[in-house]
């Protein structure tokens, strides 16, 4: 979803996930949707291969922060990624990592500001947290 958003702003965009299923998946909705075709890379976050890639003015995520095993992997990652000065927003559902993941952002010196956000569905509305980091 990040990255159709994205997308439909006129970004230019580059799609990571550690599954390549996923980024078959963000290509077939960014077509189908908007008729764009997103730049993606398989990017494993536990041992990233990022050595010449460009750092970026924003990082935005969704919903990743689900398995401890991502939460120092993305911590590691993310400054790495980030152009100094520039933010990463992530979108989280108030999964149990999550803390622990902000909290290591913290030590690292990145200042977190925090909206809540309701997502209506046809059923419920779901309640989301942005996290807008930017050191």
């Amino acid at each position: 979803m990040p990255t159709i958003l994205a997308l439909a702003q006129g970004a230019e965009v580059l799609a990571t996930d550690h599954y390549e299923a996923a980024l078959d998946f963000t290509t077939y909705n960014a077509l189908t949707n908007l008729e764009r075709e997103p730049e993606v890379s398989v990017l494993d976050w536990r041992q990233p291969e990022i050595t010449g890639m460009e750092t970026f003015d924003l990082v935005l995520a969704a919903d990743v922060l689900y398995e401890r095993k991502n939460v120092a992997a993305l911590a590691d990652l993310v400054p790495k990624l980030l152009t100094p000065g520039c933010e990463a927003i992530f979108a989280d559902p108030r999964r149990d990592e999550a803390p622990v993941f902000f909290g290591a952002m913290k030590e690292q010196g990145y200042k977190d500001a925090t909206e809540e956000i309701t997502i209506e569905q046809p059923a419920r509305g779901v309640k989301v947290l942005l996290h807008r980091l930017r050191r």
